[in-house]
């Protein structure tokens, strides 16, 4: 849906006013966007993300910012990360019924 609005007969108050209504609306849907990514995740609930150049950090999302989230990873350093830019970690739980053992199934060894 595109609106037309003849900016070429606008005094420059008029073109300033409406740059700032542009930006505001536009740092409003940011905000709704950042929202809603951070309403993915919890506090308290484990996460990852890759900071450029550095290995994947894991850690534990401690707290909603307005833009970011806290993370404090397990080597203890503290993030603050755009929530578009980290992923849950999924644990495996191991199954205590299970002893452990593997066992070769038939046509599954490659070297006969």
């Amino acid at each position: 849906m595109a609106i037309e609005i003849d900016i070429d007969e606008l005094t420059e108050e008029e073109l300033v006013s409406l740059n700032h209504r542009i930006v505001e609306r536009l740092k409003f849907i940011e905000s709704f966007h950042n929202h809603k990514e951070m309403m993915q995740f919890s506090p308290g609930e484990q996460v990852s993300f890759q900071p450029p150049g550095r290995d994947r950090q894991i850690g534990i999302l401690t707290k909603f910012n307005k833009k970011t989230v806290t993370v404090i990873t397990e080597s203890g350093q503290k993030w603050n990360v755009s929530p578009q830019l980290i992923s849950k970690v999924k644990t495996v739980k191991p199954n205590k019924n299970k002893s452990g053992k593997v066992v070769a199934l038939h046509g599954s060894n490659k070297n006969r």
